[in-house]
Formats: C-alpha cells, sequence, structure tokens
C-alpha cells in the first residue's frame, strides 16, 4: 500500500501508516468545519431574509385575503377593499416598523410578478377573431384616451406623467395597467399617492360603467355584437365587463370579455412605448449615462402571452395563473395603500377626478361612434 508521504506501507497491509491517519484526520475536520461554518452562514441569511420581508409581505397577504373576502360577499371590487384596507393599517409602514420592508418588496415585486403573469389571459387569436376594423379601433381609442390625458393634465396645472398614468388606466384594463405603468414611470415624490389616486378612480367608474352601460345599451337597442363591443371597448377593468355583458346575455358577455382581452393585449405595447420614452429622456437629460433597461416584467408578459397564443394550455393552469396574478396584484394594491398618505389624497382636490371622468367618457363616446355608426 502506497502511504500519501510517498513511502512504501505494504507491509501494514491495510492499515494507513500513522502519518497518513493524521492527515486524514486532519482533513475531515477541516471540511466538517468548513460546512459546519458554510450552513451556519446560510441559516443565518434565510432567518435574516425572513426576519427582513415576512412580516410585511405577510401582512399584505392577509390584507389581501380579506379584501378578496369582502368581495366575494358584498359585490364591490377587490380592488378597492384592498387599498381601504391598506390605508387603514397605514402606520404599520409610516411608522418604521418591522414590516416596513416587507411592504416595500410586495408593492414592487409582487406587483411585476402579478402584471407578468397577465400574459397568460390574452393571445393573438383574440385579435383575429374580433377583426381588423375592431382592432384598429381599439387600438386608436387607447392611443387617444392617453393623448387626452396628457393634453388635459398639463391644462389643469397636473403632471404629464398623471395624465399618462390615468390615460393608460382608462384606456388599457384598469387598475391593473395603472399599477404596470406606475412601475416603469421615474420614482417621484408623489408616484404612490397618483398611482392610489389613479386606482381608486378608475375604480369606481368602471363600478358605476358596469351598472349604467347596460341601461345605455338597452335604451339605444344595441345588437348583441355591437353592445359587445362597447362594453368591452370601454369598461375599465375586466371584472366589471364581464358582469354587464352577462347580465345582458350570455352571447354579448363572451364577446365583451374577448374584446376587453384585446385590450389587455395592448398593455405590453403601451408600457414598452412608456420605457423608450422614459429611456430618451433620461438619455437627453444625462447626455449618455446609463439608462433603465427593459423592466423583466414586460419580458416574461411576452412570453406568457407568445406561450399561450402557440400552445394549447390545460384551462387549470391558466386559470391558476389568472387567480394568482389577481391575488399578487391586490396584495400589491394594499401595500401602496399602507404607503399612502390620506392627507396628501385630499390634498389634490377634484381635479385629478375630473380628468378621469373626461376620459372615460371620451373612450365611451368613441366606441360608441364606432359601433353605430362604422362597424
Amino acid at each position: 500500500m502506497q502511504c500519501l508521504f510517498g513511502k512504501d506501507n505494504s507491509h501494514l497491509s491495510s492499515i494507513a501508516c500513522d502519518k497518513c491517519h493524521d492527515v486524514l484526520d486532519y482533513r475531515s475536520k477541516l471540511s466538517w468545519n468548513v460546512n459546519v461554518k458554510y450552513r451556519t452562514r446560510l441559516i443565518d441569511l434565510n432567518n435574516s431574509m425572513i426576519t427582513r420581508y415576512f412580516p410585511g409581505i405577510g401582512i399584505c397577504a392577509i390584507t389581501g385575503m380579506a379584501a378578496l373576502f369582502l368581495s366575494e360577499h358584498y359585490g364591490a371590487p377587490a380592488m378597492l377593499f384592498a387599498l381601504l384596507l391598506g390605508m387603514a393599517v397605514s402606520f404599520l409602514y409610516q411608522q418604521d416598523t418591522s414590516c416596513k420592508v416587507g411592504i416595500e418588496f410586495t408593492s414592487c415585486h409582487l406587483l411585476r410578478a402579478g402584471v407578468a403573469l397577465l400574459g397568460l389571459r390574452v393571445a393573438f387569436g383574440d385579435l383575429v377573431t374580433l377583426g381588423w376594423k375592431t382592432g384598429l379601433m381599439l387600438a386608436f381609442a387607447i392611443i387617444s384616451t392617453i393623448a387626452i390625458g396628457l393634453c388635459l393634465s398639463k391644462l389643469m396645472g397636473m403632471q404629464k406623467r398623471f395624465g399618462a398614468l390615468t390615460g393608460g388606466a382608462v384606456g388599457i384594463c384598469g387598475a391593473s395597467a395603472a399599477l404596470a405603468i406606475s412601475a416603469v414611470l421615474p420614482a417621484s415624490e408623489n408616484k404612490e399617492r397618483d398611482t392610489l389616486l389613479t386606482v381608486v378612480g378608475v375604480t369606481a367608474l368602471s363600478t358605476l360603467a358596469m351598472v349604467v352601460y347596460p341601461i345605455v345599451v338597452n335604451y339605444l337597442g344595441l345588437n348583441p355584437t355591437d353592445a359587445s363591443i362597447f362594453l368591452g371597448g370601454t369598461i375599465h377593468d375586466v371584472a366589471q365587463v364581464v358582469g354587464a355583458g352577462y347580465s345582458i346575455s350570455e352571447q354579448t358577455g363572451d364577446l365583451a370579455t374577448l374584446t376587453k382581452l384585446v385590450r389587455v393585449a395592448m398593455l405590453m405595447p403601451v408600457v414598452l412605448c412608456f420605457v423608450l420614452v422614459i429611456k430618451r429622456a433620461n438619455a437627453n437629460a444625462t447626455h449618455g449615462a446609463d439608462i433603465p433597461s427593459l423592466p423583466s416584467f414586460l419580458i416574461f408578459f411576452v412570453v406568457l402571452m407568445i406561450l399561450n397564443s402557440l400552445v394549447n394550455l390545460p384551462s387549470f393552469v391558466v386559470e391558476s395563473a389568472g387567480a394568482l396574478s389577481q391575488f399578487f396584484l391586490i396584495t400589491a394594491i394594499t401595500a401602496i395603500g399602507m404607503k399612502s398618505n390620506l392627507g396628501k389624497l385630499v390634498e389634490v382636490g377634484m381635479k385629478p377626478i375630473l380628468l378621469m371622468v373626461f376620459e372615460t367618457l371620451w373612450i365611451a363616446l368613441l366606441i360608441l361612434v364606432f359601433v353605430m355608426y362604422v362597424l
């Protein structure tokens, strides 16, 4: 047997020499000590992460589940309950408690995860089903609503980014669009306040539209196809489109939901345009300095939308992703509510509400003219 030190120890049979035994024993102890230290540091790191993030994420998740419970039992939008409940416990964020870090994480990262999962709700085939004329009309409605928001916000003395935020929310898919657009806007002192105002405004207007628009449809005598395009092309949130459509008929509900999903599919290109405009503005302001890259959640949104378009996914996968997306967005909106300051909301006055009302009336009249005189 060859010793570790190069000596012939065959006469020792299967027993290593004393020196080899000492070296092997030392190596074994050293390896054990390294593993113990590594495991200890890993456990400490995990404990540190749990201690920092779990309290805030946990309280946001519990508040979000409470909002879902109230929504199911009282019929009001879950987003609205999430905002109100989050604002009710805003002291958990504003008083520098152990929840603050987790609330920050939830309002940013869970928000982006929820938006990315929306990609599984839409497919390219939806646009083909509606036809190119309706698709172009919806695109024009979204672009013009954002333009109206930019112009009116400037005339009312507000920041143009607020007009872009409200225009995108009204034109695309309500609170979800507001959260997605807010995620790519530059950080500012009033960013959370503006996002909160937009979510509250579009949720309230969407709920009102769910009640009023079916009455308008019946009064004007629109056929099921025209009624579906009107409802799906004007009401802000998906849930309210479903409620308004199926309150008329099953056929109207199906086509109205499809029309709404085409608007949701336009979320990605609109947010991408915002990113490009912001990057260009930053490049001009910083003269070629480093500028933010394309947000990863937009990439995942596109990948999931392509996957849903090319692959016939099982229904439970799509439904589970939709439910998870809704939960992430509601949890994120509770975090934004916790970060909000009610005093600042009161200070802004009626101008933001009037802006969103004008945007809502614009897209409603535009789509109504299209279905009555063009389609």
